[in-house]
């Protein structure tokens, strides 16, 4: 417990602000795809949850939602330009929207991917195009804004950035594949270098922040391998290739007590490695029972929960041992909030699902109209809310229990 306790920590310093059961950036606090919900519905009525509100206006994209307290935060693409924008959760109403990058197109859906992370009155958002910002929560007003893979010398992916930048204390920690600046920290407030480290390509994950003994560690997926890094020097401490495949490397990693898990799809598989006190690493088994392609895993208890390719997959994380398989809602995203899982497939069908290590126990489930594109963005459970985005569409969702 005291690893758990330490990585909380370190996730919430930095004073930021949160109302109620708020989800501030990429995957929740601690970016591990847990909400803090409580008094939820435990069954939907057979059309679902009601819906307070729909919005459009969000333009093309995949990125996900921050919820701090009035307002919803996330990004989109529309008229040539990408945009961070934010909207008010009471009614939908879109606030502002600030041009954040030229247009990002590709076959397989347009626009921004990465999440804006939310702490006290700012925000830092990253474009698919590579264009970093700092804007004020409340206007949107440009603190700083510039090109992170100009400036270091990275490319665009084939499907572009998609990381969510990553807050510790004074720095942003972002990835831009540039060599000798693969991974970069930044001064927050004036986007100023503090350091630069690794030669790796980018990959399509997010950055977590671990606590090993005295080791504060930024653990990230590039596009070679799971690496370990120094928090306040970005002095390497480990790498990992085996977990890495050659196209896409996506899952956030996700940390519990001591231990990391990574995994990817392509046919490849997933890892445990242990972290050691003195920052070192130590693989615990190798798997091809788990390959999580644009979703995470979820921890609950001892068990994950992830999408093994379209296969809703319960395993161990201490063993590696499959514990069930399901179809489920399709191929998709989970995430947890107040005892259960919410699954989302990207044809549409979205489910709560009780965490059960025994077998697949499904309680209600229903059906979103979408679009011709596929529904990859990550739901997000906040303050009674349960946000759904299909491209241009934003859901908003009543799961409160009455």
């Amino acid at each position: 417990m005291k690893y758990l306790h330490r990585v909380l920590f370190v996730l919430v310093a930095g004073s930021m602000a949160l109302m109620g059961a708020d989800w501030p950036q990429w995957r929740g606090i601690n970016r591990d795809g847990k909400s803090a919900e409580t008094g939820l519905l435990k069954q939907w009525p057979e059309k679902g949850p009601a819906l307070v509100w729909k919005a459009q206006g969000l333009g093309e994209g995949y990125a996900s939602f921050s919820v701090v307290g009035n307002m919803l935060y996330t990004q989109g693409q529309h008229g040539g330009r990408e945009y961070v924008m934010a909207f008010d959760v009471a009614n939908g109403k879109k606030l502002w929207e600030v041009d954040n990058g030229a247009a990002f197109n590709e076959s397989r859906g347009n626009g921004p991917r990465g999440v804006p992370t939310v702490q006290g009155a700012h925000l830092w958002a990253y474009s698919a195009d590579g264009t970093i910002a700092c804007l004020e929560t409340k206007t949107g007003k440009k603190v700083w804004q510039f090109n992170a893979l100009t400036k270091f010398g990275g490319s665009v992916p084939r499907w572009g950035i998609s990381e969510s930048p990553l807050i510790d204390g004074e720095r942003v920690i972002i990835v831009t594949g540039g060599s000798g600046a693969s991974v970069v920290a930044l001064n927050k407030n004036t986007g100023e270098t503090i350091w630069k480290s690794l030669n790796d390509g980018v990959g399509y994950s997010s950055a977590i922040l671990v606590e090993t003994g005295s080791v504060r560690q930024i653990l990230t997926f590039t596009a070679e391998a799971a690496v370990g890094l120094r928090a306040d020097n970005g002095q390497f401490l480990w790498r990992y290739p085996r977990v890495a495949n050659g196209t896409a490397n996506i899952a956030t990693p996700l940390f519990h007590n001591g231990h990391v898990f990574f995994s990817s799809a392509y046919g490849t598989g997933a890892s445990l490695l242990q972290l050691t006190n003195d920052g070192k690493m130590n693989e615990v088994y190798f798997t091809r029972e788990m390959r999580n392609h644009y979703s995470s895993s979820v921890l609950v208890g001892d068990t994950l929960y992830g999408y093994s390719d379209a296969i809703l997959t319960a395993m161990k994380m201490t063993t590696g041992d499959v514990l069930w398989r399901d179809r489920s809602v399709g191929k998709g995203s989970v995430i947890f909030a107040d005892g259960l899982l919410y699954c989302s497939g990207e044809n549409g069908m979205v489910a709560i699902v009780e965490p059960a290590p025994t077998a697949y126990k499904e309680l209600s489930r229903f059906e979103i109209k979408i679009g011709t594109l596929p529904m990859w963005t990550l739901p997000v459970v906040a303050n009674g809310r349960l946000y759904i985005r299909d491209q241009d569409n934003l859901y908003a969702f009543d799961v409160k229990a009455k």
